[in-house]
């Protein structure tokens, strides 16, 4: 009953569909829109009778009417400057055409030579062009039109005309011609919070996207209903058991387009392998939005993840731990994780070139044409990373995130706020992707997103902590119309989580001996004794004595024994679970004055014994040494191989021992040169 009234209260002239009263009335209501450019034609050819009277062969009213003709088509075509061109044209015509013919008429009369047949052809070809444009609006009462005009001059955007628009379910799209000369897109940027209170939406439903190669058009986009609420469960793996040169998919946006991220470059795409600066304040759902990620990265075949959270450890990191092949939980592991991939980034990129690789490709993952093994591509992601940069250096990803990217790596660096005082700008301009969630303020909106994608109306802060999981993402691969799109990060249960380790675990690639060796040499024990975490139990399996199914492939160490070649032979791996061979020989170790078996010293101590053994054997007359010649005074020493190992390349750095054209050997330099 309220619609019926309601319908009935608005005015009849607005919907020539409305009428009350006999066939008459009806076929009145009907033509009434389409009656003005009649009566107007009509009354230009009967004011022509008493102006011809009055003015006919006067050469003065000659002069005058052709003067306002003149005029007032001029007039018409300058009022016309907001409207549309067509518009403009059509009314510049019309009144020429009209006021032609009056002046015509008025001075030689309305039934002169042609005159007649022209009133009565070119008047009502030009009434009825009217009446066509009529049919052809959307609202023939241009009420609308009238509305958006006045909307947009409220909010400061007079002049601008809406050229045209969509509607979808929840979207509504609208073209804007704005004023050559007088507005840009920089102007509606400015204008969407005020659009957003005239709409009575958020502030982030209304966004602008400029038109690349028109800077006087822009494409307004308002959102009035929140589908992201209910949030999005995990769909479950969306390129399982694939390359992680698949888009990982880690949401949704609005309008339910997949959210994803390319981490390795594809020149055919021209995209490059990505840097990732992941921000949000406490209770955004930034780390949950990073177990997401991960838990779709390891159900791809050809990578492995280095992982560090000194300030939450296991609380993030917990449940994907098992499928982490390198997990730094302790700020002593994660300074040895970010000097491991400083060493491992030359080791990678020369491999790559060896192999004429010009960048990492899933053919590198797969073994190559010489039989050795391939290598897979490396994500080193950072959780809380400010506190890593609070006790290193703000400088301390800069050098990785400039030369990672030609080495098959993606380092993601996650903080809540990327500040000056948090992370150098160098660092941060590095990065070149972002995906961020809820932030306080405006001001920290600016450290993670580009100037485009706040002036679209990408507003991170209009969040705050209100609405976990919300976010923007800013990355290679996608595309600049979806940087100021909310989306959401799927909600991803335990459950899946556990599934998605054990599902996958005879999927993911090992670390291979490229990366291995390098980070081995560059930080010893750190990687070689680094902590694996046990797969969840499996229903029917039995797990082994190191929480390794039996069935699995035995993770492989490096020989601190052995020194690698160059090229990358993986002779130095051995498998930690196989059998000792039989003794074959017994060998006396060497004794010296002060040889006796001691328990742990103190590494300054351990460092004056390795001073002292180097020096034996420079009296000795040895010109050459390696970490073997060592490996038989763990016992004095009272370290591990893998300390004494270390210690050999402090050596190296300090300038007691050089590199020569032999792997593994090293000269020794006397200590008068070192100094």
């Amino acid at each position: 009953m309220s619609g019926t009234n309601h319908a009935a209260a608005q005015p009849l002239q607005l919907d020539p569909n409305q009428h009350s009263g006999g066939v008459g009335e009806y076929l009145l209501h009907r033509a009434k829109p389409y009656l003005p450019p009649w009566l107007l034609a009509g009354g230009v050819g009967i004011l022509s009778l008493p102006a011809h009277l009055a003015w006919g062969g006067s050469a003065a009213a000659s002069a005058g009417l052709t003067l306002a003709s003149v005029g007032l088509t001029a007039a018409t075509w300058w009022a016309g400057k907001p409207t549309t061109q067509q518009r403009r044209l059509h009314s510049a015509i019309t009144v020429a055409a009209g006021t032609g013919w009056f002046t015509a008429a008025a001075l030689a009369g309305p039934a002169a030579g042609p005159l007649g047949s022209l009133y009565f052809i070119g008047g009502s070809a030009l009434a009825a062009t009217w009446n066509v444009r009529q049919l052809l609006r959307v609202n023939p009462d241009g009420g609308a039109g009238s509305a958006d005009k006045g909307l947009l001059e409220k909010v400061g955007l007079a002049k601008t005309v809406v050229t045209g628009g969509s509607v979808a379910p929840n979207k509504a799209t609208f073209d804007l011609q704005l004023p050559p000369g007088e507005l840009t897109p920089d102007d509606v940027a400015k204008a969407l919070p005020r659009l957003a209170g005239a709409f009575k939406v958020a502030k982030n439903a209304v966004r602008m996207t400029p038109d690349p190669d028109d800077s006087s058009r822009a494409t307004l986009t308002v959102v009035p209903n929140d589908l992201l609420k209910a949030g999005a469960p995990h769909p479950g793996p969306s390129h399982p058991g694939g390359s992680i040169a698949d888009p990982v998919v880690v949401g949704i946006y609005e309008d339910g387009t997949p959210m994803v991220l390319f981490f390795p470059g594809d020149p055919a795409e021209g995209r490059n392998a990505m840097h990732l600066l992941g921000m949000g304040m406490t209770g955004s759902g930034k780390s949950e939005g990073c177990i997401t990620a991960l838990s779709e990265v390891i159900t791809r075949r050809d990578v492995i993840v280095w992982a560090s959270d000194p300030a939450k450890a296991e609380q993030t990191l917990g449940p994907l731990l098992p499928a982490i092949d390198w997990a730094a939980l302790d700020m002593t592991s994660t300074k040895a994780m970010v000097e491991a991939l400083k060493a491992v980034i030359p080791a990678r990129t020369s491999w790559l070139a060896k192999y004429g690789y010009k960048q990492w490709e899933p053919a590198c993952a797969e073994p190559q044409t010489d039989g050795s093994p391939g290598m897979p591509y490396l994500i080193a992601w950072f959780e809380e990373a400010a506190k890593t940069i609070r006790e290193t250096d703000d400088d301390v990803f800069t050098g990785i995130a400039q030369e990672a990217r030609s080495a098959g790596l993606s380092l993601v660096v996650s903080l809540q706020r990327a500040s000056g005082s948090q992370m150098s700008t160098d660092t941060r301009a590095s990065l070149g992707s972002s995906w961020v969630f809820g932030l306080r303020d405006e001001r920290d909106a600016g450290f993670a997103l580009p100037d485009e994608a706040l002036d679209a109306g990408a507003a991170p802060h209009a969040w705050k902590d209100k609405k976990p999981g919300y976010s923007y993402l800013v990355a290679n691969g996608v595309p600049e119309t979806f940087w100021a799109t909310p989306g959401r990060a799927f909600l991803t249960p335990g459950d899946y989580i556990a599934w998605a380790v054990t599902e996958f675990a005879d999927v993911r690639a090992a670390c291979d001996p490229i990366t291995g060796n390098a980070a081995a040499r560059a930080v010893g024990g750190a990687f070689l004794q680094r902590t694996r975490h046990p797969l969840p139990a499996r229903p029917g399996h039995q797990d082994g004595p190191d929480g390794w199914d039996d069935e699995d492939e035995q993770p492989l160490y490096l020989d601190p024994d052995h020194d690698t070649e160059e090229d990358g032979d993986d002779v130095g791996w051995i498998d930690p679970q196989a059998e000792l061979p039989p003794v074959t020989a017994v060998v006396q170790l060497p004794q010296s004055g002060n040889s006796a078996a001691r328990g742990k010293v103190d590494g300054a101590e351990a460092r004056e014994i390795m001073a002292e053994i180097l020096a034996e054997f420079e009296d000795d007359g040895r010109d050459t040494v390696g970490p073997k010649d060592f490996m038989d005074y763990c016992d004095r020493i009272g370290r591990s191989r893998s300390w004494i190992s270390t210690q050999v390349k402090e050596m190296l750095l300090t300038g007691r021992l050089a590199e020569t054209h032999e792997a593994g050997r090293y000269r020794i330099v006397p200590e008068t040169h070192a100094a």
